[in-house]
C-alpha cells in the first residue's frame, strides 16, 4: 500500500515553511532564505526521484529523463503532468504548468511587491519547487539549475539549464 500525504496538509507544509523562512528565521536576509528552502526542496526531490525511479533501467539521455519527470514525476506530485515542454536541444527546457497547485492559493496581490522592500512572496513559494527538480534531476545524474517564471498566476514555467 502506497504511503500518500494528503494534499491540505501539504499546502500548509509549504505556506508555513515559506513563512517562516523568509519572516521569521532569515527576516533580514531573503537570499539566504531562499537558498535554504531550495535546499530543503532539493533533498525532497532527490528523496522521491530515488523512490520513484527503484525499478526503472537508467535513462539513456537528458530529453529521457526530462520526459520521466514531466509526465511521472509531476503526476506522482500533483496529480497531473506537466502541461508543456519546450526544449532549444542545446540543453535548455522550460517546463510550463498551466495551474500550478501551489501557487494557486497565492493572491495576486501578493504578486507584487510592496515598494522594493520585501521579496516577491511568489518567488519565495517557488524556490522549492525548483529545488525538487533539480533534486530529482540530480539523483538521474544530471547537474543542471532551475529557476522559476509567473506570467500569471498560477501557471508557471520551470526553466532548466543543463549543467556540461
Amino acid at each position: 500500500m502506497a504511503r500518500e500525504v494528503s494534499e491540505s496538509c501539504m499546502d500548509t507544509l509549504l505556506t508555513e515553511i515559506v513563512s517562516s523562512y523568509s519572516t521569521r528565521f532569515y527576516a533580514s536576509k531573503p537570499e539566504l532564505a531562499a537558498r535554504r528552502l531550495e535546499a530543503i526542496g532539493y533533498q525532497v526531490g532527490h528523496q522521491l526521484a530515488e523512490r520513484y525511479t527503484m525499478d526503472r533501467p537508467r535513462f539513456t539521455d537528458h530529453l529521457e529523463a526530462i520526459k520521466f519527470i514531466c509526465k511521472d514525476f509531476w503526476s506522482e506530485l500533483f496529480k497531473k503532468q506537466i502541461d508543456n515542454l519546450k526544449t532549444n536541444h542545446r540543453g535548455t527546457f522550460v517546463l510550463q504548468d498551466n495551474k500550478f497547485r501551489w501557487l494557486s492559493r497565492v493572491s495576486p496581490d501578493l504578486a507584487v511587491e510592496s515598494s522594493g522592500a520585501t521579496q516577491d512572496t511568489t518567488s519565495m513559494h517557488l524556490y522549492f519547487p525548483c529545488g525538487i527538480i533539480r533534486g530529482a534531476l540530480s539523483t538521474l545524474g544530471i547537474p543542471c539549475a532551475v529557476t522559476a517564471d509567473v506570467s500569471s498566476l498560477p501557471a508557471c514555467s520551470f526553466v532548466i539549464r543543463i549543467k556540461v
